[in-house]
């Protein structure tokens, strides 16, 4: 079974007047985000900040389906049930494993 070739049914020149503006204004507010944390001293290396910049890079590399690649770069990749969650609520991006 092939796989039908995805097709927009909006123009490129559709999808910049409806969406352009929108992403305009995300882009600014992570660029105020990472300002807002250099101003505010040296990186703790925390797991959640470098997330975000990998992210950022997969969404600057040109590649294909960069969606889905930097939602995989945020998610649980652990396939093994665990007993306990280790905090209350989800943090957006998986902390890499403890080093020993």
């Amino acid at each position: 079974m092939t796989t039908p070739a995805l097709t927009n049914p909006m123009t490129r020149d559709q999808i910049i007047d409806r969406d352009f503006l929108t992403h305009r204004a995300k882009l600014l507010d992570i660029a105020a985000y990472l300002d807002r944390l250099d101003r505010s001293g040296p990186s703790n290396e925390d797991f959640r900040d470098l997330a975000l910049r990998d992210a950022i890079a997969i969404l600057t590399d040109g590649q294909p389906d960069r969606a889905r690649r930097i939602l995989e770069s945020l998610s649980d990749p652990t396939t093994t049930p665990i007993d306990q969650a280790p905090g209350k609520g989800a943090s957006g991006a998986y902390p890499p494993p403890p080093t020993s």
